[in-house]
């Protein structure tokens, strides 16, 4: 008889701390959507309030957001030293290799490469940063821009089965998505110039 009743505690303790992990992970994600939506929020009030003062912020402000690349990455840093970490990082981000990625061969391809890589390889990214866009592009097929820390945009085409979404922050080699194919194409710019990718690998 005892013998079951502490099985029977056993049990309880294991459903009650399993629904507390589940508990702990809505939060978890329910605080994640309600930061991005604030932030969201944020940037929204003040560019109402910045183009409505004159014509000339307006003008300005169509300039810089519809031409430039935000620097999301530095305005990521910007908040979290005054106000701390918003979005947890996952701890459960998973490696595919170290260091530089694995192709068969290299060539020119647009402002970029294409790299001739195993059949349906993972694809990970090559610096910490932002996922500032995911979906198609014309020539490269789907694609993941990932701004790095570095100051480095680096394109990800042809992808299929992407792991990530807009605005994720990512560790330097968390894995993208998979290449569709054999061919995965890659462009890398940094202050408003194209850089190789054996350079950006030797920089």
């Amino acid at each position: 008889m005892e013998e079951y009743v502490e099985a029977f505690k056993r049990k309880k303790n294991k459903k009650v701390i399993s629904n507390k992990e589940t508990l702990n992970n809505k939060k978890s994600k329910y605080h994640q959507f309600i930061s991005k939506v604030l932030l969201s929020m944020i940037f929204f009030l003040i560019s109402i309030i910045y183009i409505n003062q004159n014509d000339q912020n307006l003008f300005l402000y169509k300039e810089y957001v519809f031409k430039e690349s935000l620097p999301f990455v530095k305005i990521k840093n910007w908040y979290e030293d005054l106000f701390g970490e918003v979005i947890p990082k996952e701890e459960s981000s998973k490696t595919v290799f170290k260091g530089k990625l694995v192709y068969k061969d290299i060539s020119d391809y647009q402002d970029g490469s294409k790299l001739t890589v195993e059949s349906h390889s993972l694809i990970n990214n090559l610096s910490s940063g932002v996922v500032v866009y995911v979906g198609q592009k014309e020539g490269y097929g789907n694609t993941v821009i990932v701004q790095g820390v570095d100051g480095a945009d680096i394109w990800y085409g042809n992808l299929t089965n992407v792991s990530v979404k807009l605005y994720d922050y990512l560790e330097k080699e968390t894995v993208l998505g998979e290449v569709d194919g054999e061919e995965l194409y890659l462009v890398i710019k940094k202050n408003n110039e194209y850089i190789k990718y054996e350079d950006y690998q030797n920089s």
